[in-house]
């Protein structure tokens, strides 16, 4: 079995090991077909700065496989069946988490774009925007771009914001209506394009801190503003201001949320107490794209074999504008 290996901080290989899996009653073991990079989360890990995933670390947590072996309590579903799972960069894996399969009619390059429309996915559910709200994402990478997509479904109208400028061309190849190249202070365009009113919800996908901070200027009062991407770095500022606007009414009165995923359940409620979970996510997603109306293929910028895993953390570093979607090719030699 191949797995690409964070060894140390900046240092990645691909290694052989002993293809062994000894499967328990729930397990599903796949022969993976594609993976997909999650660039903000793998570069951490990657630098040595994810106290969650000490290095030496195998990434990856999204891929599409075959099943070639099930155990003994796993219902509908068969060796030979496809399947999306939250599996690392590697030539098998065993779909712990989460196995959904994957219609005959979505093609499984596309379906492994689900785990990052998974992510994206939360600050919608969380959110209270409705038809015809103004919602401002702020970072047009794989996770900005899909949640503006889904806002943008939802029936609402999105500002995407981005400094790069390949990044916003992609936003609007995916529908996305307003797009503002990033500035000190874009302010005025936001103000302009909703008439005074400012945006109801806004989003963070960048995990800047900075960058979150600033965002909460953009939402109207009571209004909302949602972290989605994950705040990395160190950042020092006078946070009273930021505080204020959360707080006293004359600055906003607006709520703060996060948006990481597991803030729902893996599973669907059975009883339906529960309205939201990743699975029935992943379901409406698999529809989404399935339907053509979330777009992936706009989103993918390399299609490679894990032995190119060097390069392309280089370029996922140093050339953001290059290196959007990003997928590992398992059946490529």
């Amino acid at each position: 079995m191949q797995q690409i290996i964070f060894n140390s901080p900046g240092k990645v290989s691909v290694r052989q090991i002993e293809d062994h899996f000894e499967l328990m009653e729930d397990d599903i073991l796949l022969e993976t077909e594609f993976s997909i990079v999650s660039a903000g989360t793998e570069l951490a890990i990657l630098s040595g700065g994810e106290s969650w995933a000490t290095l030496p670390y195998v990434p990856g947590y999204g891929s599409v496989g075959i099943v070639a072996e099930t155990g003994s309590k796993v219902r509908n579903i068969y060796p030979g069946d496809r399947v999306f799972t939250y599996g690392k960069h590697a030539s098998h894996s065993l779909a712990k988490t989460v196995a959904m399969p994957v219609p005959k009619n979505l093609n499984p390059k596309r379906a492994v774009f689900l785990r990052m429309a998974a992510v994206s996915i939360t600050s919608l559910r969380c959110s209270q925007a409705e038809l015809g709200d103004y919602v401002t994402v702020f970072g047009m990478g794989l996770v900005g771009n899909l949640a503006a997509q889904l806002f943008s479904l939802s029936g609402c109208e999105v500002i995407a914001v981005d400094r790069s400028k390949s990044r916003l061309e992609k936003a609007r190849k995916c529908g996305i209506r307003y797009t503002i190249d990033a500035s000190p202070d874009i302010k005025e365009e936001v103000h302009q394009i909703t008439g005074g009113e400012m945006c109801r919800t806004v989003v963070d996908a960048t995990g800047i801190p900075a960058v979150a901070v600033n965002a909460a200027d953009y939402a109207c009062a009571g209004g909302e503003l949602i972290l989605l991407g994950s705040p990395r770095g160190r950042y020092e500022t006078d946070i009273t201001p930021f505080l204020n606007k959360s707080h006293l009414w004359s600055r906003g009165c607006i709520t703060i949320k996060g948006a990481h995923e597991w803030r729902y359940p893996i599973r669907k409620d059975k009883h339906r107490f529960f309205k939201h979970s990743i699975e029935r996510n992943l379901e409406q997603l698999i529809t989404l794209i399935s339907d053509g109306r979330l777009y992936v293929d706009e989103l993918l910028t390399h299609e490679v074999s894990p032995g190119e895993c060097y390069v392309i953390y280089d370029g996922i570093k140093n050339n953001q504008d290059d290196y959007l979607g990003v997928v590992f090719n398992w059946k490529r030699k």
